[in-house]
């Protein structure tokens, strides 16, 4: 069974669904003597074997996958209905039908275990919250190993007697979805430094932190902190190995955009992302509904694909040090 131990260098790289994790991302992370993690949300189990094909196509090294943790809850109705209203002149500004109401899935989880399995990767991670012990069970006896994203010390510990194998302490800076075990959840806003040493302090497991990483003396600090490596996300958005849109490449080395924060607006559940006049006019308007929202907004941000104003431009704290560069250079300037 995989052990973070084996990281050649400590820099593991972040999954990030939804087009962001590529197989040539993901393996170029760990043939950079790192540890690749491919983003597993959004994709059907057929397309996550082809990315588990592709990604093996490329590299020799283990990577892990990604995968979200799903969590049934029944938004109430009227706060949906006002939000959609709210978002209707944008969407007809576009040419967008948005869906009266948006039935809930579970994003093909029981499916991609099964993949998992049958694919034998090396770790998979879980956010979001928990699985089932089962699941772990079954992920145990195939040798693959297991970690959990964390975002409090309490979550930690719920993990750790889950029986995880790893966790991945994210603070308050990283970018993208928070990985809150649950939707409504408030953010514990907890730094990523402080996280690492709390952590495992707690549990005693092999932790990764996540979150503000722009440069050596930030992984430098994680190590410090007791953490086995970095994680990267923001630091890899303009790498070319990289599904990143173009309008979110170039927002974030544009000075217009000068901050991030955390906002519901586009998914239901909060993430981190630059400041933008979608996130202006809509974070204290929408619900706290988790996957209807990133549904109901699904429309309006693939027809305004090249609108940085529209669209989710998810980056961490320090996205300033996000560069045009190749995988194998950003990590080797993090352990230089």
């Amino acid at each position: 069974m995989y052990s973070f131990d084996e990281l050649q260098v400590p820099i593991v790289g972040a999954p990030m669904a939804g087009g962001t994790s590529t197989p040539e991302l993901t393996a170029a992370v760990s043939e950079a003597g790192g540890f690749g993690f491919h983003g597993g949300g959004y994709l059907s189990g057929e397309r996550l074997r082809e990315a588990i094909a592709a990604i093996r196509g490329r590299t020799r090294a283990p990577f892990g996958v990604n995968v979200f943790v799903p969590e049934e809850i029944h938004p109430d109705a009227a706060a949906f209905a006002a939000y959609r209203d709210r978002l209707t002149p944008l969407a007809d500004r576009l040419g967008v039908a948005l869906p009266e109401t948006v039935a809930f899935t579970d994003d093909s989880f029981g499916e991609k275990i099964d993949v998992l399995i049958d694919e034998r990767v090396a770790v998979v991670s879980f956010t979001f919250g928990l699985p089932e012990r089962s699941v772990i069970d079954r992920l145990h006896a195939a040798d693959i190993s297991v970690s959990s994203t964390v975002t409090s010390v309490e979550e930690a510990r719920q993990a750790a007697d889950l029986g995880v194998d790893s966790l991945c302490a994210q603070g308050v800076s990283a970018g993208g979805h928070r990985a809150t075990f649950h939707i409504a959840d408030a953010d514990p806003e907890i730094d990523t430094v402080a996280l690492v040493g709390a952590v495992i302090d707690a549990t005693g497991l092999p932790t990764v932190g996540a979150g503000g990483v722009g440069g050596a003396s930030d992984v430098q600090a994680i190590l410090d902190a007791g953490g086995i490596g970095a994680q990267i996300g923001t630091l890899l958005l303009r790498c070319p190995e990289a599904g990143t849109k173009r309008a979110h490449r170039d927002a974030l080395a544009d000075p217009r955009f000068t901050e991030t924060v955390t906002t519901r607006a586009y998914s239901g559940r909060l993430a981190r992302g630059l400041v933008n006049d979608f996130i202006r006019d809509n974070t204290d308007h929408a619900p706290a509904a988790y996957p209807q929202v990133n549904t109901l907004t699904g429309g309006i941000r693939k027809a305004a694909a090249d609108d940085p104003e529209v669209i989710n431009l998810w980056a961490g704290a320090g996205f300033r040090s996000a560069r045009e560069a190749p995988v194998s250079q950003v990590v080797a300037d993090l352990v230089d």
